[in-house]
């Protein structure tokens, strides 16, 4: 078969513009299409999807979900010549690949890809294709422009292949997001965490988010979005009607999906001179002792909350009264974890979780940089009994 000349990529975020820089920059005659109408300018792009489509001979699917695939083909099918190959590199779910190779018939190729932006402007991707052979080796000078070509069996499971990959990215995230917020509740240098964390069956992660988990600013285009893998994430879900565990506890798996992704993509690295006053007001309850607590709060703090039903705002004074100067009897079995911390400029707010026997505490802090270092300004906290 003919190896196409002109194409047509439909989608030009993130991805999709990264795919066709690459393929503008490798010599193909591109033409791109967006819904949004933003354009880096490197793609020459059409106002419209059916004048996009109209001359060319492939036209590859950059979108975000199945449906914005089936509208978009619906809306450009009187465009497509019946010689066009369409090439779908979106990811969708087994049974929306099945139904679109069905209707497309020998002319589709699903070709769902492993990698990430960076990877599609270095034409390093993974790519999943299942076609039809003839169709495929028509494809195949763009996509080795791309990447590596791994052929499968059928749509639905190249489909399937692309969820299951991106399902077990999540999942690392998540883990080297916990690891992070153990680290730091530990007390332990973000740079010494990260070393082991390099050891470990995590380390292909840490080293490619290394400039980030660091605290240094990103350099260039991130690696994903959050609503992207957080969508990811359900659709596997979904397909083999097989429920995510939501490590958030929340009742919407897409919601627990998304929260703890956007918690963990990444957590970027806080000074230690941030996490100090939290941890010598960690260090006020492990021991009881009173002197810790007003190294954690600004002299001017309230500790507000419910107690007994009513509304307490004790001033410094009067909270530091409740200890003396000794561990709770069942300390050994007490814990307290740091679970988020915002730096807002001169500015912070902090979460921790603290389990003291039978109640659990959230505690929300607001913290102020002042000339000797950091300080909690207010705490407020919810009793769950």
């Amino acid at each position: 078969m003919t190896t196409p000349h002109t194409i047509a990529v439909l989608g030009l975020g993130r991805m999709g513009g990264a795919i066709a820089t690459r393929l503008t920059a490798q010599g193909w005659d591109v033409v791109g299409w967006t819904r949004s109408g933003r354009t880096s300018g490197a793609v020459r792009t059409a106002g419209d999807p059916n004048e996009a489509v109209a001359k060319a001979d492939l036209v590859l699917l950059a979108l975000f979900d199945g449906p914005a695939c089936r509208q978009l083909l619906d809306d450009v099918r009187h465009s497509l010549r019946p010689d066009t190959t369409v090439l779908n590199m979106s990811t969708v779910a087994p049974a929306e690949a099945s139904d679109l190779a069905r209707q497309l018939g020998p002319s589709y190729v699903h070709a769902p890809v492993l990698g990430s932006v960076l990877a599609a402007v270095a034409g390093t991707l993974q790519i999943l294709a299942a076609a039809d052979q003839d169709t495929l080796d028509r494809a195949r000078p763009i996509l080795e422009t791309l990447g590596t070509v791994r052929r499968v069996d059928d749509a639905s499971t190249a489909a399937a292949l692309k969820l299951i990959a991106n399902n077990s990215l999540a999942g690392a995230v998540l883990a080297l997001r916990d690891s992070l917020l153990q680290a730091d509740a530990l007390g332990l240098r973000r740079a010494q965490a990260l070393d082991v964390l390099e050891l470990g069956p995590l380390g292909g992660l840490v080293v490619r988010k290394r400039a980030f988990l660091d605290g240094e600013p990103p350099v260039g285009t991130a690696d994903f979005t959050i609503g992207a893998p957080a969508k990811d994430m359900t659709l596997p879900a979904d397909a083999s009607n097989t429920p995510l565990r939501s490590p958030v506890g929340l009742a919407d798996t897409r919601a627990a999906s998304e929260a703890d992704i956007a918690m963990a993509a990444m957590v970027p690295a806080v000074s230690d001179a941030v996490l100090e006053p939290l941890r010598a007001y960690i260090r006020g309850h492990a021991t009881g002792e009173p002197a810790h607590f007003r190294d954690a709060f600004l002299p001017t703090a309230h500790i507000e909350g419910i107690r007994g039903g009513a509304f307490v705002s004790w001033p410094l004074d009067e909270y530091c009264a409740l200890f003396h100067g000794h561990p709770a009897p069942d300390e050994p079995t007490r814990s307290r974890r740091i679970d988020t911390v915002d730096v807002h400029g001169t500015i912070a707010t902090a979460t921790m979780t603290l389990r003291h026997g039978a109640d659990t505490f959230t505690d929300i802090f607001l913290l102020v940089r002042v000339d000797d270092g950091w300080r909690i300004a207010n705490k407020a906290y919810h009793r769950h009994s």
